[in-house]
């Protein structure tokens, strides 16, 4: 098969190298294959880890509740993975067919790749399916444990087959300075293309998002059956799972900027006018949608903790408190969301004095933006942290300097997020992005801190009461549809970020595309392709909870959650 690529390359190459699809052109079939491909990976690579977790917690704390929202879990796995495969092969497809000079290029640098990518995706799938059909047969004793290592198994097959397909991506952004023109493909080593300047923290930052994408959605499918109970313990079940779901997927969201930090940093190391198209060029505007979604998310996340704080005992002392970190996270979003540069005529540039609006010029540069989000971040772990103790009452010798203690942490860390944020406007460029280090590394640490700290004063803590699970107005699923719907509208917005600032080059500075569609597009008909993408993933994915409601019925009726 390898020997026949250089034959279809240069067959390629003589006879006009792309094919043509009816009416949305071969780009956007390109494009829709390969995002509601991505989209699903990222479902059936994010769900696996909280099945493990959950399955975990439920074998050592001996809580049926937890392997059954694990089994449940995974019965959504079962379904899309079936759908990550036909949309797979249907982006291999289309690649071959309207795009052979590229994938002639690529396959004959990863085509060894490739073969183990299969090979291992064989293995994930007989994995998969051993792991759902044995959860019955597999359910006492040690048995119970090997039935928990196939699940751990499942993962590293996940992880591995990501890595590979990352290392793909990746190559074609940030190629190794060595590989030029004259040098491919036959000079050219595997792992050298694989590991990549961008490949780690394309990596790191795609686990965080899996995991944050997965439970997002997990959580809008517990929404979808709360609001479709019938009965007292069925919302109190799917309650509890939109809350387990939406924990995970809000936790892991707070350490995901930092991951993009890292990337950001080494495509700007890798090639700095890369840097600036993307961050200072014509697609500096996405950032700013990207920044309203990031608002949307906060706010939503937030909105749903402080309404759950209302079916638990005790919560109530902590309900004054909400108006005071509504009005942190709508401050910061406002300055996350602020343009620096304002699209405007002649007259109205006038009329500001300048280019530059006198507010937008101080707070649509980094130094604020920075400080802005790790602000909120800090804020949306205090709801957290305060949903968390609303219903315990610690009893241990040193609560009161413990809880000292972590507010002390929190002063501190906004302090130093503070300190370097203004001191960013007093210094050069290169010394301010290394700013934003110290300030990531001060919410880390306080996030850190403050839960060491967390876990030991509720040792032992006496409860306030039951959690009244199921008890939840209708209004706070809605939320859990909105972050399902803006984590997939993001994730398709950022793809884009990443992938076009390669703009004309299929592989940046080696292969050249020279297509009809080769110019970068226009922001709106991106959008409007990332839209049209959600519309049909998230349309599947309702096709998805639809079938795992007709697979309900083979469930065991355990009892609710309880606080």
């Amino acid at each position: 098969m390898i020997d026949l690529l250089p034959l279809l390359q240069a067959a390629a190459d003589t006879t006009g190298a792309y094919g043509r699809f009816p009416l949305i052109g071969a780009r956007a079939a390109v494009w829709v294959a390969a995002e509601v491909h991505l989209m699903f990976a990222a479902f059936v690579l994010g769900v696996p880890m909280f099945a493990v977790i959950t399955e975990l917690i439920g074998i050592v704390g001996k809580d049926a509740k937890y392997d059954r929202l694990s089994k449940e879990f995974t019965r959504l796995l079962v379904f899309a993975y079936s759908a990550t495969a036909l949309w797979g092969v249907m982006l291999v497809f289309l690649l071959t067919t309207l795009y052979p000079r590229f994938w002639g290029h690529m396959a004959q640098i990863f085509g060894l790749s490739m073969w183990i990518y299969v090979g291992i995706f064989f293995a994930e799938s007989f994995t998969l399916y051993l792991y759902y059909y044995g959860w019955d047969r597999w359910q006492a004793g040690r048995a119970k444990w090997t039935h928990w290592g196939l699940g751990l198994l499942l993962n590293v097959w996940g992880t591995i087959v990501m890595f590979i397909a990352n290392g793909w991506l990746t190559y074609m952004m940030s190629p190794p300075t060595t590989v030029t023109p004259e040098t491919l493909p036959s000079e050219v080593r595997l792992w050298n293309a694989l590991a990549n300047a961008t490949w780690m923290p394309i990596n790191i930052h795609r686990l965080i998002a899996n995991a944050v994408f997965g439970g997002s959605i997990v959580a809008a499918y517990a929404a979808y059956r709360f609001l479709a109970a019938k009965t007292a313990d069925e919302r109190a079940h799917y309650d509890w799972m939109g809350y387990v779901g939406n924990f995970i997927a809000i936790s892991t969201f707070i350490v995901l900027p930092f991951a993009g930090y890292w990337l950001g940093r080494e495509i700007y190391a890798y090639n700095q006018s890369m840097g600036i198209t993307m961050m200072g060029g014509f697609m500096s505007w996405l950032w700013i949608i990207q920044a309203v979604l990031i608002g949307v998310l906060f706010l939503a996340a937030n909105y749903y903790l402080w309404i759950g704080m209302q079916r638990i005992p005790g919560a109530e002392r902590y309900a004054p408190y909400t108006k005071w970190m509504l009005l942190v996270l709508v401050v910061g979003w406002i300055v996350w969301a602020t343009p620096h540069t304002m699209i405007a005529t002649r007259e109205e540039q006038a009329a500001m004095g300048g280019q530059y609006h006198p507010l937008l010029d101080v707070l649509g540069v980094m130094s604020a933006k920075n400080t802005a989000v790790n602000v909120m971040i800090l804020t949306t772990f205090l709801s957290f942290l305060l949903y968390r103790r609303a219903n315990k009452h610690p009893v241990v010798s040193w609560a009161r300097s413990g809880t000292s203690i972590q507010g002390a942490m929190f002063a501190l860390a906004t302090a130093v997020v503070l300190f370097f944020g203004v001191r960013g406007y007093f210094v050069d460029d290169v010394v301010r992005i290394g700013f934003s280090v110290y300030q990531v590394l001060a919410v880390l640490s306080c996030i850190i801190g403050v839960t060491v700290i967390d876990l030991g004063l509720l040792r032992g803590a006496e409860s306030r009461g039951a959690i009244r699970w199921g008890q939840m107005p209708e209004r706070s699923q809605y939320a859990l549809f909105v972050l399902a719907v803006t984590f997939t509208w993001l994730m398709g917005l950022m793809g884009f970020a990443r992938s076009g600032i390669r703009q004309h080059w299929h592989v940046w500075e080696v292969l050249r595309d020279t297509s009809p569609y080769a110019a970068t597009p226009a922001l709106g008909y991106a959008a409007n392709m990332i839209s049209a993408c959600v519309l049909i993933f998230l349309g599947l994915v309702a096709f998805i909870f639809w079938l795992g409601g007709l697979a309900e019925h083979a469930m065991a009726k355990h009892s609710p959650a309880e606080g």
